[in-house]
């Protein structure tokens, strides 16, 4: 008996699962058994398919660059039938390509992979990489608004080369992705990290991991907080926040000796993004200590030992929907963020960081919050974590969404009488 499985958990996943019922000896089948590892040649395969397909020349052009780089777009693949293809096509892989961008993901690994996506990854409210790149507001990359009062800017570490952005703010959390790159910079325009050929270690040939990472912080840091940046009335300004990312094991110590050491010591500091699911405690419910800076579920507590540099902690989850919400404000209302340009497709890589992850609504301890979590275990998000803490580093420089101020009341006076009385 054939049977497919159109969502997970119907009749025909439960019969083909061998642990609930192996009575059936159920084999799922799939036209691809693992997939091309190079996604940078792919993601260039489906510009020129869907160029193709708008000008009516067909899958020509791309057949050609397939054609053309045939040995390092097939390393990896595994496919079950070899020789299932077209005649205007050269590959069952190609196949299975033009199939997955013809019919979309969720039906592709439906019909043809027997695994369906989880249905919790559809969320209406959620915008598109297409929607997010067509978010333009016209400004010169590099430039600022008028009315921006904050500029702020993040550092995502990772073993193979930094990812940073730079973001203006206006004081009700209007934003702008002004800039954004890797250090060392990329020369293709659609990269993943797990293909980049400049990596930390090829600017720095004698140094180990991390001084790599030291050397490569130090240079982004002269590229960016050592310049000022055009706003769009003639004035220069300079970046006020750099929040740099202290969460990856190999890296921590590093982050935290160059915020020490570097001569932008005023301006950055080490970050650590939280999972704050609906089980965790919340961060309205952390004991303030004294000397603690608390503000929109992040915080800045007060340090000792051998780090003894301040550094912010903030919730992720919440952030990660704040941004989102962000983007989902239209053009022109207080609250939206806005990227550089004219051009879509300039930002492409961008916005699919930025849809990188998806958003679970769950339960717990009395209340409801958004989990997030990656549509595919591997997919880069490192500028949707750069936007993120973007916005932590302008709340932490002052903007506040109307609605979200958490700044205390003023304090009750105490009588030096009472205070006294209180000690006998």
């Amino acid at each position: 008996m054939t049977l497919t499985v159109v969502r997970p958990d119907d009749l025909a996943d439960r019969i083909l699962d061998r642990d609930k019922h192996p009575q059936w000896q159920g084999e799922r089948t799939k036209m691809v058994y693992s997939f091309p590892s190079n996604e940078a040649l792919w993601a260039r395969y489906a510009e020129l398919w869907r160029d193709g397909m708008r000008a009516d020349r067909g899958i020509a052009d791309a057949t050609e660059f397939y054609r053309n780089n045939r040995a390092a777009m097939d390393e990896g693949a595994n496919v079950a039938w070899p020789q299932r293809h077209h005649p205007d096509e050269l590959s069952a892989i190609q196949h299975a390509m033009n199939l997955k961008l013809d019919r979309g993901e969720a039906a592709f690994w439906a019909e043809y992979q027997n695994e369906p996506l989880p249905e919790e990854q559809v969320d209406d409210e959620l915008l598109s990489a297409d929607q997010i790149a067509a978010k333009l507001n016209g400004l010169k990359r590099g430039e600022a608004p008028l009315g921006a009062t904050a500029l702020t800017m993040f550092i995502d570490v990772q073993g193979k080369a930094l990812f940073w952005l730079v973001a203006a703010w206006e004081d009700d959390f209007t934003g702008y992705v002004i800039d954004y790159g890797t250090e060392p910079q990329q020369p293709e325009a659609y990269f993943t990290l797990r293909d980049i050929r400049r990596t930390l270690a090829s600017t720095a040939s004698r140094a180990g991991l991390e001084g790599a990472i030291y050397a490569s912080l130090e240079r982004l840091a002269d590229a960016t907080l050592g310049r000022e940046w055009r706003r769009d009335d003639g004035a220069m300004v300079r970046i006020d926040r750099c929040l740099i990312d202290a969460n990856w094991g190999s890296s921590s110590d590093v982050v935290y000796q160059f915020c020490r050491q570097s001569k932008f010591a005023s301006v950055v500091m080490p970050s650590h993004g939280r999972y704050v699911g609906a089980s965790s405690i919340p961060f309205s419910e952390y004991r303030r200590k004294r000397g603690d800076r608390v503000g929109l579920n992040w915080r800045i507590p007060v340090v000792t030992g051998r780090r003894a540099t301040r550094h912010v902690v903030f919730d992720t989850n919440y952030w990660k929907s704040f941004v989102h919400a962000r983007l989902a404000v239209p053009m022109g209302d207080s609250g939206c963020l806005s990227l550089y340009g004219r051009k879509p497709e300039q930002h492409r890589l961008l916005a699919d960081h930025l849809i990188s992850e998806y958003r679970v609504k769950t339960e717990g301890r009395g209340r409801t919050v958004d989990e997030w979590k990656l549509r595919v275990e591997g997919l880069d998000n490192h500028w949707l974590d750069c936007v993120v803490g973007c916005a932590v580093a302008a709340s932490i420089q002052g903007a506040v969404l109307f609605g979200t101020d958490t700044r205390p009341g003023p304090r009750s006076r105490i009588r030096l009488s009472e205070l006294q009385g209180a000690r006998r």
